[in-house]
């Protein structure tokens, strides 16, 4: 097993640091943890050793871990925001009639001593002597012994005992549909330091934030509970439970009441499991040999829509592999547990109850989230449309590909309709905003998976399709195992295409700009000639594709260059005459071209005919305006 896993990993661990970007570091930390789970109390306690290495060119005098747990108490930041946004997550609240009027009621204030999150420290050490702690709500502040200096390592060790909550958000017991254990930001994690500083942001609504590093986790639990998660079982002869090899029978001693699995996880930011006495457990060998592991309960309701999903889940793979980049891990579970659908190094939990449609929805998307997020490890509190934006991108695709619709559809044509939506409401905020600090649920839920959506679709409209999917595979290959940035991905689309685009990066990030285009005037100038003038209302500007269709049945097409851009780009209509006209600097309001027709030989004009630019007023996109 040993020479597998040196053999198995190695590529990886090669890939660490392979981020294009001149003097780019980042962290390391390898976890050592052993835990014993009592599954009656919900308790567990724990040894946890770090091995931290600081790749910056920066002294540490203090480090900063997350207690993500503690959130789940009576009076805490998150208990407090749930109390204050107006639009709280429902599945945090309970809503009642009170005095006639609807109360929503934050569920972790209610929480009882037993039924709290709650994880404590003791006996913090660095190198073996004591260092001053101090905890405050979710965060672990360490001032250290000794400074750590520029490409040192230092050990950190410590003791730890938790809790775990009813299930309320993510992590927790009992969830509603019986899953014992959902152990997700269960145990200390130490936060991130990079380019940017500390990332020691409290637990308060959403979205993560980890160090690259290797984990070794040994958990002891009641014999009769399976566990499912993050990393390879090390010792699966001996604990069985649908792991051990073909043809192998495993017998516990008769007075066995526990086990102790044994994870390694290599090269990954997180750590997560589920666990419960009823799971099922199935495997399927997918593409280039991945090994699925599906956990799920022994409901009858479920095992008919369990079992179809699994081979959609080896088709997903496929997709990801050959439309983003080769999954680099040899496994992959999908567990149920959790509130609705979270994805985790190596693995995803999901709320199970589902259809069939619903069940392999929410696997290709927590799947996606494999590449966009856990290996294109973006600071999703920061940049959280890059994680679900890119994700509900090519989650879509997928979906439209491996359970086709009844009837043709545009797989990104909700997530338009919802950027739209909130465009217009007033309620929008940039997507620079932190992902905790939105005014509204709604405006974060489209900001992140439908603006964020949108930036690649419209990036395939400016550039062009086969330069989109050339730029997502060289964005994989590039910076796989690192933290990318907006910058990034701008940076592979500018060097794969050729355009410049910084300024389509700050307008749809940074701003609220809107995308308006218009008709202001066609008309005829003499009998082979038509005029047409157009007007921009918004304030972003935007290359424009504009199809005219002519009373004869041919079809021309006129591409307007962004001056912005120093680029054109080819024309995206084989078979269709085009016509490249002189570029729209974006301080003139208007734009005139002309047609070589007269206005009689003219069906119809159309800005954008294939709906790939976020233009929040499509109405007058087509000259003459439909009735």
């Amino acid at each position: 097993m040993k020479k597998f896993l040196f053999f198995s990993f190695f590529p990886i661990l090669l890939l660490a640091q392979n981020n294009p970007n001149p003097g780019y570091w980042q962290q390391h930390v390898d976890y050592k943890m052993e835990v014993n789970m009592d599954v009656k109390k919900f308790q567990y306690t724990g040894k946890q050793e770090i091995v931290y290495t600081n790749n910056s060119n920066d002294t540490l005098h203090k480090v900063y871990y997350h207690l993500f747990n503690n959130a789940f108490q009576p009076g805490s930041e998150m208990d407090a925001r749930l109390q204050a946004i107006s639009d709280p997550d429902k599945r945090m609240v309970r809503t009642f009639k009170k005095e006639g009027k609807e109360v929503k009621e934050s569920r972790i204030s209610t929480l009882k001593p037993n039924e709290i999150g709650y994880l404590n420290i003791a006996n913090f050490k660095q190198d073996g002597v004591v260092a001053t702690t101090k905890v405050a709500g979710t965060i672990l502040e360490v001032t250290l012994a000794k400074a750590i200096l520029p490409k040192q390592k230092t050990t950190f060790s410590l003791d730890f005992e938790g809790q775990v909550p009813l299930q309320i958000r993510r992590s927790g017991r009992l969830s509603e549909e019986g899953v014992a254990l959902s152990m997700t930001q269960w145990y200390p994690k130490l936060c991130e330091y990079d380019f940017e500083g500390w990332h020691a942001n409290p637990y308060i609504a959403r979205e993560f934030h980890g160090v690259w590093g290797n984990f070794d986790v040994k958990i002891t639990i009641d014999k009769d509970y399976t566990i499912g998660g993050t990393g390879y079982l090390q010792n699966k002869n001996e604990i069985g439970h649908g792991y051990q090899d073909e043809g192998v029978t495993v017998v516990y001693p008769k007075k066995t009441k526990t086990l102790t699995w044994h994870f390694y996880a290599p090269n990954v930011h997180d750590f997560a499991w589920g666990a419960d006495n009823e799971f099922i457990h199935d495997k399927l060998m997918g593409p280039n040999n991945v090994e699925l592991h599906f956990l799920y309960k022994n409901k009858k309701d479920n095992l008919e829509n369990w079992k179809k999903m699994q081979p959609k889940t080896a088709e997903l793979l496929a997709f990801f592999n050959e439309n983003v980049g080769e999954y680099p891990y040899k496994q992959y579970s999908v567990i149920q547990g959790g509130d609705g659908g979270m994805e985790y190094g190596m693995c995803t939990l999901i709320t199970g109850n589902r259809s069939f449609g619903s069940l392999v929805g929410v696997t290709a998307h927590e799947m996606a989230h494999s590449w966009f997020q856990f290996v294109l490890a973006t600071n999703e509190t920061k940049h959280e449309w890059m994680d679900e934006g890119f994700t509900s991108y090519i989650s879509n695709l997928a979906m439209n590909k491996v359970l086709p619709p009844k009837k043709p559809e545009i797989p990104y044509e909700d997530a338009f309709n919802n950027y739209i939506y909130l465009a217009k409401s007033g309620k929008e905020q940039p997507l620079s905003t932190h992902a905790d600090r939105y005014e509204l649920n709604m405006a974060y839920g489209i900001s992140a998976y439908s603006k964020g959506e949108v930036f690649l679709v419209q990036l395939g409209y400016i550039i062009g399709e086969e330069n989109l999917n050339k730029t997502i595979k060289r964005y994989y290959n590039e910076y796989k195992f690192t933290h990318p940035t907006p910058n990034d991905i701008k940076r592979v689309a500018e060097k794969v295409s050729g355009a410049n685009l910084d300024w389509y990066l700050l307008d749809w990030t940074l701003t609220t700009n809107t995308i308006d285009y218009g008709f202001k005037d066609v008309s005829e100038i003499n009998s082979s000639t038509t005029k047409v003038v157009l007007e921009r209302k918004g304030r972003m500007p935007m290359p424009l594709d504009i199809i005219v269709e002519y009373a004869d049945g041919t079809k021309e097409f006129f591409y307007i260059p962004n001056t912005l851009m120093r680029w054109e780009k080819p024309n995206p209509y084989p078979g269709i005459k085009g016509t490249v006209l002189k570029g729209w600097d974006w301080a003139y309001p208007t734009f005139t071209f002309d047609i070589p027709k007269s206005i009689s030989a003219i069906k119809s004009i159309t800005i954008d005919p294939e709906n790939k630019m976020a233009d929040i007023n499509k109405e007058d996109n087509i000259f003459p305006k439909k009735q």
